[in-house]
């Protein structure tokens, strides 16, 4: 698959390359995004260039694109976002972002312009996009929820991080779905603030 660069002009999602390695690894360091994605801790360079030759260059080619987030055209990483292949027709939604950017509206911007990009005939083609959350993590379902994802369910144990079962929040968006934010969440502890 061709690199798909994609912006709104707010920000820009481009392929990592080596360039982008130290900045990777200087933003996993963040206990924040540790906490919440499953990445080695501790993060070091070799792992951000594991990460470059094991899941960019492989997922680029099997139709499961990860993009770094920046703020800039030329700027450096801030943030990643990625679809992960589950068949043809649908993939799994991931991304984190670095705490002092947290609460503008990027990251909701980046999967607007992920989504759009996963469901266009010309672009992956998609019928579903689904995502996970370690339970806990209200800022990544406040942020799918913003973009039309419906609440699924809990998976008990559902995932695993670093040897350790975790429940996992479930949603998922169909192509056929709105892309404002979504009803049906459970009140309270979904609530969009």
């Amino acid at each position: 698959m061709e690199d798909h660069p994609l912006s709104d002009t707010t920000i820009w999602l481009t392929r990592p390359t080596e360039a982008d390695i130290d900045d990777i690894a200087a933003c996993c360091q963040e206990p924040s995004i540790a906490e919440w994605v499953t990445i080695p801790v501790p993060y070091h360079r070799k792992d951000a260039e594991s990460f470059l030759a094991d899941m960019i260059a492989p997922g680029w080619a099997t139709r499961s694109p990860i993009w770094a987030l920046r703020t800039r055209a030329d700027g450096p990483v801030v943030g990643m976002i990625g679809l992960n292949a589950r068949d043809e027709s649908a993939s799994e939604i991931g991304f984190w972002l670095i705490p002092a950017l947290r609460g503008r509206g990027l990251m909701s911007r980046a999967v607007a312009l992920v989504c759009e990009f996963g469901f266009q005939p010309d672009g992956l083609g998609l019928s579903r996009i689904s995502w996970r959350a370690f339970v806990g993590n209200h800022a990544s379902a406040a942020v799918v929820r913003r973009n039309g994802f419906r609440y699924e369910g809990m998976a008990r144990l559902g995932s695993m991080q670093r040897d350790r079962r975790r429940d996992t929040w479930l949603a998922g968006r169909l192509a056929t779905d709105p892309p404002g934010p979504a009803p049906d969440w459970p009140a309270g502890e979904f609530d969009i603030v």
